[in-house]
């Protein structure tokens, strides 16, 4: 992603100010295991299961085995959890005098079961008469107060551990004015620049469109992806924003605007075959006023990748090489990136 100060200002993205993950767009992973081991021991060890029957009391957490991770993927959390939990306990019959210990036994909670679902087996450490009340007692009134600690690790591990993974889209009113005026300084640097690459000539927006002199370019780049995937990205709002890293107006239609890039690249939709074909009337917003490139986009899905070939007419000779370069830098890298479509070696 490109930094203010660096390359060409005329196609420079501002970056998020936390740096990570516009619209929500990449997908990322947060290793919730250490937290959860914690959070199970915190919630099940030292637990008291109580009744007129017995008195127990869940002693120490003996194993714990497994893992946890969330997920965030367009704004949607996904949990994967599992875990084989073993934990003793020690109790006594209410006006009892002998006391029994044993174990209970959690092997599968995981996202795949409901809580009900779960298994809790209780074992016995030594057979007595007193010490096989107490057994039935957990496995009967126990394992539903267990359940309910499991269900609280499961709502916990949802709503508390995951905070922070969406991140806000909409950014505070502080927030925007400073980055509608990073937008105006760009704006107000580039025209300077093209200023003083035009020393002794009239300013460049005032020139007339026929008198540019115009050349041509072609490039073709390989992504993995498939051809709706590509078409996608250039015609959803979200995910243009996501690539270019900032916000854009975005009509996908025959004859609708689009603005990228602070409003630095302009111009309307010509022709569009989904999946296949993007035409598109193209501009620097520094080029001549009035003056439009032409950018035609052959989406091309093959086996196992897609090729999009570009085919763009109408660039101001003095543009070209700039132009060739950026395409490469601040559209198909950022695509690949942002998206994880992979470079083919």
């Amino acid at each position: 992603m490109a930094r203010w100060g660096e390359g060409d200002p005329r196609w420079i993205v501002e970056e998020r100010p936390d740096a990570t993950n516009v619209n929500n767009w990449h997908w990322t992973e947060k290793n919730a295991c250490g937290w959860s081991q914690d959070k199970l021991k915190e919630l099940l060890v030292g637990l008291r299961i109580e009744s007129d029957v017995a008195d127990c009391q869940l002693s120490e957490m003996e194993k714990i085995e497994g893992e946890a991770v969330a997920n965030n993927r367009k704004g949607k959390l996904i949990f994967f959890y599992e875990w084989d939990i073993t934990l003793s306990w020690k109790g006594r019959l209410k006006g009892g005098i002998q006391a029994a210990e044993g174990k209970i036994h959690i092997p599968n909670l995981s996202e795949e079961n409901d809580i009900s679902e779960v298994e809790v087996t209780v074992t016995l450490k030594e057979s007595s008469t007193e010490g096989e009340i107490i057994k039935d007692f957990l496995h009967n009134c126990g394992s539903e107060k267990i359940r309910e600690k499991l269900k609280l690790y499961v709502v916990m591990l949802k709503e508390e551990f995951s905070k922070g993974m969406i991140l806000p889209k909409k950014e505070c009113d502080e927030c925007q004015e400073s980055r509608d005026q990073q937008i105006t300084n760009l704006s107000s640097g580039f025209s300077t620049k093209v200023q003083m690459n035009q020393v002794n000539k009239s300013p460049s927006n005032n020139k007339d469109p026929k008198s540019v002199d115009v050349t041509s370019l072609k490039v073709s780049q390989n992504f993995q992806c498939k051809g709706e995937d590509f078409y996608r990205a250039m015609t959803t709002p979200e995910m243009v924003s996501a690539f270019t890293s900032g916000p854009c107006k975005l009509e996908p239609k025959e004859g609708g605007h689009f603005e990228l890039f602070g409003g630095n690249i302009l111009g309307e939709f010509v022709e569009l075959v989904p999946d296949k074909k993007i035409v598109q009337r193209w501009r620097l917003k520094g080029w001549p006023a009035g003056h439009y490139s032409v950018v035609t986009m052959d989406i091309d899905q093959q086996e196992d990748h897609t090729v999009v070939r570009i085919s763009q007419t109408g660039i101001p000779k003095s543009d070209v090489d700039g132009t060739r370069e950026n395409w490469g830098r601040y559209y198909w890298d950022a695509i690949k990136r942002t998206f994880g479509w992979g470079y083919f070696m």
